[in-house]
């Protein structure tokens, strides 16, 4: 790193602390936009599963917390350029972010599955109730195989920059014809619209939507895990190499991680993660 380029960073780094960006309050991040994950009510306050979880985080934590809402497409961007100071919006972790964040250990299991109209061709497809692509085998490959029949030629509709578009772009089933929307609202729209053939996101998303709009969507084909979706879902976290481990930004970015894990375990222990999964989805998706 040249002189000119530390210098820069280190008056940066100055003046942010100067700021008081990170002394006393935590500031998580959330979409407020992928219920039953993060919502917002009919008064525009923030709700849902992580909401509630991150509020009890910062119990167990002693913190003083902002919960901060931002678009989707710029969660992990918001993030780096420390507009906040965590994520919890139903943030996968995936190896491919990793190159870029940090996350906690996760707190809750994200499965993914199609969704479809009541009566489509789609519905009720030959498959196992659930694939692990980490694992592979016979049945990941058959699989994946009459998925790429099924949906050869149609229309899937998710949400931009996630696992789902990730996963259906590689290929693992065939040319499909991806439409991406900015929020999870604007693709179970369009798919009761009849402008998507399926779409793919969280299972409980897709559920909560139906439930709220009377929409005949039903689930159909296996539940996604592994691979290209992730490890479950955590605290997004900046690596704190970003202004160097020996920073006092890195330090605190480095504390934050060990903080948040603490806080986890403590609410899973308490029962607190499984109490907040069964109020939300219906079941203990804790992990």
């Amino acid at each position: 790193m040249n002189i000119f380029k530390k210098t820069i960073l280190t008056i940066f780094a100055s003046l942010l602390l100067t700021a008081n960006v990170y002394a006393d309050k935590v500031r998580i991040g959330t979409e407020g936009a992928y219920p039953p994950w993060n919502a917002k009510d009919e008064s525009g306050k923030l709700i849902g599963f992580e909401v509630e979880l991150a509020n009890w985080l910062c119990i167990y934590m002693g913190a003083d917390c902002t919960i901060v809402e931002q678009d989707w497409d710029g969660m992990i961007p918001g993030l780096i350029m420390r507009k906040y100071d965590a994520i919890m919006a139903g943030m996968s972790i995936t190896d491919e972010r990793m190159k870029t964040i940090n996350f906690s250990q996760g707190y809750a299991d994200e499965v993914a599955q199609l969704a479809v109209m009541k009566g489509s061709g789609l519905e009720g497809m030959d498959t196992p109730s659930g694939i692990n692509l980490s694992l592979g085998g016979s049945d990941v490959k058959a699989a994946l195989k009459t998925l790429t029949g099924a949906l050869a030629g149609k229309t899937v509709c998710v949400q931009t920059a996630t696992i789902h578009q990730n996963f259906l772009e590689s290929g693992d089933v065939g040319s499909v014809t991806v439409r991406t929307y900015k929020t999870q609202d604007e693709v179970n729209l369009d798919l009761a619209a009849g402008r998507c053939d399926a779409a793919l996101a969280a299972a409980v998303a897709f559920s909560d939507y139906a439930e709220k709009s009377g929409k005949p969507v039903v689930l159909t084909g296996p539940t996604f895990s592994g691979g290209a979706f992730g490890n479950g879902v955590g605290v997004g976290l900046r690596q704190e190499a970003q202004f160097g481990s020996d920073s006092a930004l890195g330090k605190r970015d480095a504390q934050l991680l060990v903080d948040f894990n603490k806080a986890i375990d403590t609410a899973r222990k308490q029962g607190k993660i499984s109490e907040l999964a069964i109020k939300w989805f219906g079941f203990d998706a804790s992990m």
